[in-house]
């Protein structure tokens, strides 16, 4: 379809909606509440979305004062997380059976602003915002999430920072000790003073690891920083116009690594670690600024614009020899270390930089019946990869000995780059008691790779390889809610699922689906809930090659397609709250149920031959999570059960089920000393359960043994 055909044709949806509105009588009913930097805004606009949402707030995250998104998400039905590192800072996140690696098969965003490090050319890239800091987890899944792209199969993550106060001050001091090291500060400072405000806010966390070395300082752990500024002001008649601007800065250091363990290792000792990754460190530093406008006018016309800058960089210095045979070797080696040692172990940088940019818009249309928005965003992004490998000997004392260092760009050097602009319109029609959102997403992307000879790092010579991968895809959707009574309400919706394809698909093939759901909320005698079902049916599923699924290193970066996949299943929500006279009793439950299957034989490149029937990897059938509480006038307690079933690594005859079932418990109890000062502690994995978290390069990396933090905070 020609792009003229297609921006031609918005553009007359467009005028005929504000034709539409310039007629509208009273437009003022439709008008209606609008948070800049959300996809939900609130439980209570939950009822008005045709498609499965959860919104966790601020109250519901101060539960157990986690700094784990994995275990955030738990809870969420239709949401996959895969665990990495034990402590949520590289979560693997998917949502109704796209598959968990590093994020690539979602939209994830911070204050409505996509928040990957290049979320076109690079959606695999490791970073994930502060989410110790957030004051809201907004998810999206089905026919309203096709808005926010440019992935639409799966859903949207939305991360909410702290917003501005507005009135007078308020402030947080938050500190944490626990289990293995760790620590938390927290705190934020922010004041209202007539038409201006400001925030500022240091989040500082970290561990020791409960991992150990057999040499070294025995550190596995991790220490991040981040710190936000915002900053805004309201201006002109009657305040209708908004700035704000927002600043924020993080830094990461983490001794982690990919190398996992042998089966023997980790049944003998699950949180051991080679002396070969005592090397193994991750940096990582992230700029972002953020520039929102508001402006409300007329009856109930609000635009709104939003520019944004995203810089990181990461250099993950790590060995990059870490298949089952290697991992066989480093063990027998320590079981029996030689005079010879282990010569040639490469310890790769795997150095990065990213940058995304762009600006995106919104004008919000009341017209009668009708509450109309047309968006647009023009976005670019990147990712320069300049890698090198040094060369270690493994020496008899288990130390390691540099003995030849690697000259930058030698290893990989490449650029990836999109350009994107998006265009996207959205009708939402009431008539009585039935609402109908319609919505038409036009894509026009430009993905493309530059590559140099590992033997030009100062790109001299000219480009081995040029290519460019050119997309203009129209994405639909339709979603309806009926409200039946004060106590039902039904909802359906039906969507096109879209990803574009990467740089490194040869095939250039985007991945395309057709998503639907059918379900309905509840609210009857103190039970509220929901119950979903969705159908996901793929004409090709993409697979992004990354390190952490065992992909070869020259294969890095690259993306398969498996063709016809079929994803099904359903998800449940209840919850209640008993009281008596002196205490209350919140009770919740949430259930997925997720079917996935292979429709055609390939050779995948990524977990072995595919045979048709077989189930994707790392979805699992059934996941169940929950929790009570114990609610008095000075103590609080909760408590927080997860059951996750078995899954596949891979599709070899080993991976199948290599993922055991487990059931994970958390605990948290608080005393409220005042109206603004609390004390309380928090049990991850209760009863220390020992599980699998993942297998990634055939190796074995553990869930996160017990750990206990104690704390105090004080909030006014």
């Amino acid at each position: 379809m020609k792009s003229q055909f297609i921006v031609s044709t918005l553009a007359a949806a467009i005028t005929l909606s504000l034709s539409t509105s310039a007629i509208a009588k009273d437009a003022t009913d439709k008008e209606q509440a609008f948070e800049q930097i959300t996809v939900i805004g609130s439980q209570a606009a939950i009822n008005d979305i045709p498609g499965s949402a959860t919104f966790i707030s601020e109250a519901e995250l101060q539960k157990f004062e986690y700094t784990d998104i994995s275990r955030v998400l738990s809870s969420v039905p239709g949401v996959y997380v895969q665990e990495e590192d034990g402590y949520g800072l590289r979560p693997n996140i998917g949502m109704r059976g796209t598959g968990t690696g590093r994020n690539d098969k979602i939209s994830v965003m911070e204050d409505g602003v996509l928040v990957a490090p290049a979320p076109y050319s690079a959606p695999a890239a490791y970073y994930f915002p502060t989410t110790g800091r957030m004051q809201a987890i907004e998810v999206l899944k089905g026919a309203a999430s096709v808005k926010y792209g440019p992935r639409t199969t799966g859903g949207v993550l939305n991360l909410v920072s702290r917003s501005l106060p507005t009135e007078g001050s308020t402030g947080l001091v938050n500190a944490e000790l626990g289990s293995d090291g760790f620590y938390k500060g927290h705190a934020y400072f922010g004041k209202k003073k007539n038409n201006a405000a400001g925030l500022i806010e240091v989040f500082s966390y970290g561990a020791d690891g409960f991992k150990e070395l057999p040499v070294g300082s025995d550190n596995t752990g991790f220490e991040k920083n981040d710190v936000l500024l915002k900053f805004g002001f309201d201006f002109g008649e009657n305040e209708a116009h908004n700035l704000e601007m927002k600043i924020k800065y993080s830094d990461e250091r983490s001794d982690e690594t990919y190398m996992g363990l042998t089966d023997a290792d980790y049944k003998a000792s699950p949180y051991r670690r080679y002396a070969a990754s005592q090397e193994d460190e991750m940096n990582t530093q992230h700029n972002a600024y953020q520039l929102n406008y508001a402006y409300r006018f007329g009856d109930g016309y609000e635009f709104l614009a939003t520019a944004y800058l995203n810089d990181f960089h990461r250099n993950w210095y790590k060995a990059s020899k870490v298949s089952e045979s290697n991992l066989e070797q480093y063990s027998d080696f320590e079981a029996n270390p030689t005079n010879e040692g282990i010569e040639g172990i490469g310890v790769k940088a795997n150095n990065r930089n990213y940058q995304a940019k762009g600006i995106q818009s919104e004008l919000h249309i009341p017209a009668g019946d009708h509450y109309i928005t047309v968006g647009v965003r023009y976005h670019e992004d990147e990712m320069d990869r300049f890698q090198w490998q040094d060369e270690y000997t493994l020496n008899q004392d288990l130390s390691m000995t540099l003995t030849s260092q690697g000259v930058p760009g030698s290893d990989s050097n490449r650029f990836d780059s999109a350009k994107a602009t998006t265009l996207f319109i959205q009708d939402q029609w009431t008539i009585d008691a039935l609402v109908i959102s319609a919505g038409l997403r036009y894509e026009d992307i430009t993905i493309s790779r530059e590559e140099w000879s590992k033997s030009d790092p100062k790109r001299e010579n000219g480009l081995t390889k040029d290519i460019s991968n050119d997309t203009e895809i129209l994405v639909p959707s339709l979603g309806a809610t009926y409200t039946v009574n004060d106590n039902l309400t039904l909802l359906a919706g039906i969507q096109q699922g879209y990803a574009p394809a990467a740089p490194g698909n040869a095939d250039q093939q985007e991945e395309e689906s057709l998503n639907i759901e059918l379900g309905g909320r509840y609210d009857y005698a103190g039970f509220n809930g929901e119950v979903i079902y969705f159908n996901s049916d793929y004409d090709n599923m993409h697979g992004n090659c990354t390190a952490a699924i065992g992909c070869s290193d020259d294969n890095i970066g690259d993306q398969y397609n498996y063709g016809e996949v079929s994803v099904e299943g359903f998800e449940l929500s209840a919850g209640r709250t008993f009281a008596t006279d002196s205490a209350a009793f919140p009770v919740r439950l949430t259930y997925t149920y997720t079917d996935s299957t292979f429709e055609n034989d390939f050779d995948s490149g990524l977990w072995g031959q595919v045979s048709k029937g077989d189930a994707m990897p790392y979805v699992p059938e059934n996941q169940v999570a929950l929790s009570f509480g114990a609610e008095f006038s000075s103590l609080v307690f909760d408590t927080q059960m997860r059951y996750v079933s078995d899954s596949h690594a891979d599709l070899s005859p080993t991976g199948l089920n290599a993922i055991d079932s487990r059931v994970v418990w958390d605990l948290a109890a608080k005393y409220l000393i005042d109206d603004n000062q609390k004390v309380y502690l928090t049990v991850d994995n209760l009863f220390d359960k020992t599980y699998i978290a993942n297998r990634a390069n055939g190796g074995i990396q553990p869930g996160k043994p017990r750990t206990l933090q104690l704390g105090y905070s004080y909030a006014f």
